[in-house]
């Protein structure tokens, strides 16, 4: 017990300081306008940290890459496991939620009135070149500090960490002084996560004043549907890999040796900390060492599938909550591929990835950035879930990786 209260020691004061919100902002309603200023502070906090965050875990994450060893057919076919799951986890999120309102709120101007900030009308034609190089490029170096800019940072910080790479030992001086200020900075971020609990609070007493009980709902609904969708996907789609990978003995041996690693996910809500249970279940799951050494790694930063749901559901809740339509091929299209982009590559940054890849959600889909606390909100309240199908999805792919490298022989013989 003592473990698992210090493994969620962090989701669980979250949790009830945002539960305490809500019955706050049901009984005093529009009274809860006293308490902005403390939600505003966590929020500006988050906004002043968010550019030299971003910057410094990705220029220095790059930067410390060593040469990477050829791993042929291996490593081509983890790729390719990947890429295709993660592309079925974003598809199964959209079609669970797409004709499902997950949040009720029918007044659009006050949305927008509370959030201090109109959704961006467009006034006028660009082509898609123009609009491009407007996002991932600025005109002046001092655009760079603006978190509008967003993904011009993120290109400009993967420059850096690759011409400190061209630049060998005589960049190592300037790597020293990022790592150190990378410390300091989730040190800062570390600050700011104590008095996260009271900003949090604060704000989402506010957003249920404000908007009534239809918004605690719908955090409520977004995590039953979440929960039950995370489920099904655990079974069903899980069991289908381990056929693919290993036919109906695939099945037996994948069920046989998963539940510990699975315990384990939802014991600590931390990926990286399973890494040496799936490995060992995929090694009695018949996969060779060097395939499940190689994918189980890779796949904590890159493959993660309850993530991957879950951005798809932090897009839709905001879908439903400023009314956008998306009913176009082109909204679908459009939330495959921020869906990919905000949890396979920003994830993929060792420390600060979900802070930056919620930022790239409201970046890349146009909403104001002062929503930011809506989707730790919902990262929160999805977390065990969400980490369960990211452990669970890792050692399916290894499987299913075993099966191209070594043939469905080797696979499930356990």
């Amino acid at each position: 017990m003592k473990t698992f209260f210090k493994n969620y020691k962090q989701t669980i004061i979250l949790l009830i300081s945002i539960i305490i919100g809500a019955i706050v902002g049901i009984v005093y309603k529009e009274k809860t306008e006293v308490l902005k200023p403390f939600g505003d502070i966590f929020i500006n906090l988050m906004f002043v940290i968010i550019i030299p965050l971003v910057f410094l875990t990705i220029a220095t994450s790059i930067s410390k890459m060593k040469q990477p060893k050829r791993l042929g057919k291996i490593m081509i076919t983890t790729v390719l496991v990947i890429v295709i799951t993660s592309v079925i986890a974003v598809l199964v999120g959209i079609g669970s939620t797409y004709f499902v309102k997950l949040v009720d709120t029918n007044n659009k101007e006050q949305i927008e009135a509370q959030f201090n900030n109109e959704l961006e009308e467009e006034k006028e034609d660009k082509t898609i070149l123009d609009r491009t190089v407007e996002a991932i490029t600025v005109n002046d170096f001092s655009g760079l500090f603006s978190r509008q800019n967003l993904i011009a940072v993120m290109v400009f910080s993967i420059l850096v960490g690759i011409a400190m790479n061209m630049a060998g030992e005589k960049a190592k001086p300037f790597e020293d002084v990022l790592v150190s200020a990378t410390e300091v900075v989730m040190n800062i971020v570390k600050i700011i996560t104590w008095y996260a609990p009271i900003g949090l609070g604060c704000y989402f007493a506010v957003l249920v004043g404000t908007f009534g009980e239809s918004i605690a709902i719908g955090f409520a609904k977004t995590f039953l549907i979440y929960t039950a969708v995370a489920v099904g996907f655990y079974f069903i789609m899980y069991t289908l890999y381990a056929f693919i990978a290993g036919g109906t003995k695939g099945i037996k041996v994948f069920w046989k040796n998963i539940i510990n690693p699975t315990v384990t996910s939802i014991a600590t809500c931390s990926s990286a900390a399973c890494i040496p249970g799936n490995i060992e279940a995929s090694r009695k799951m018949g996969v060779s060492d060097d395939v499940a050494e190689t994918v189980i790694p890779l796949g904590t930063s890159f493959h993660k599938d309850g993530s991957l749901i879950g951005t798809v559901f932090k897009i839709m809740f905001l879908v439903c909550l400023f009314g956008t339509n998306i009913g176009s091929v082109g909204g679908i299209l459009q939330i495959l591929m921020v869906g990919l982009i905000a949890s396979l590559l920003v994830s993929a940054v060792p420390i600060g990835g979900g802070t930056i890849s919620e930022m790239m959600i409201l970046s890349m889909m146009g909403y104001p950035v002062a929503a930011l606390p809506i989707l730790t909100i919902i990262a929160t309240i999805i977390d065990p879930p969400a980490t369960m199908l990211n452990v669970t999805g890792n050692t399916a792919a290894s499987m299913l990786v075993g099966r191209v490298v070594d043939g469905k022989n080797k696979v499930a013989q356990s």
